[in-house]
């Protein structure tokens, strides 16, 4: 069975009880919405990940202010043009931010089409990503341990 890790950073970045969030195509049709963030490149440092995708996701520079936690995910999946199944594990790097410039804009050519602030009461209403619980989670209450525990959905 083929083994792919992904390492990738986000960020949690709230002002005045509002949450920037970007929207991404779903798996199965529509759209849900996601943290920012995404991948580290080869020999990228995770802070200058975030601030990048933050960037490319939402047209805000931001600083990091803190590190939240690590979420870490496995799951074993087929993916199209690929013989046999695929063993994946996801970490996830979970800061949180603060804006310092820049302008709210959508994403061009990338992994996500809007960006948009939402009122943190209205997040359990919107069709989202797991990581987003997960993130908030450990904004709210900042474990020592860096981890929390959020049920799977379904």
């Amino acid at each position: 069975m083929r083994e792919n890790l992904r390492v990738a950073a986000y960020a949690v970045v709230v002002r005045d009880e509002r949450i920037l969030l970007a929207r991404s195509p779903a798996a199965g049709g529509g759209h849900e919405w996601v943290l920012p963030g995404g991948g580290m490149d080869h020999g990228e440092d995770p802070v200058e990940t975030v601030v990048r995708e933050l960037d490319e996701e939402t047209g805000y520079r931001v600083e990091v202010t803190g590190l939240l936690g690590i979420d870490s995910f496995r799951r074993v999946f087929r993916r199209e043009g690929l013989r046999g199944p695929v063993d994946h594990q996801g970490l996830r790097i979970v800061y949180e931010g603060r804006v310092v410039g820049g302008e709210l804009r959508n994403e061009v050519g990338g992994s996500t089409d809007l960006a948009a602030w939402h009122d943190l009461e209205a997040v359990p209403g919107l069709t989202r990503v797991r990581l987003i619980d997960v993130a908030l989670k450990l904004w709210r209450e900042r474990p020592v341990t860096g981890r929390v525990f959020v049920p799977p959905e379904g």
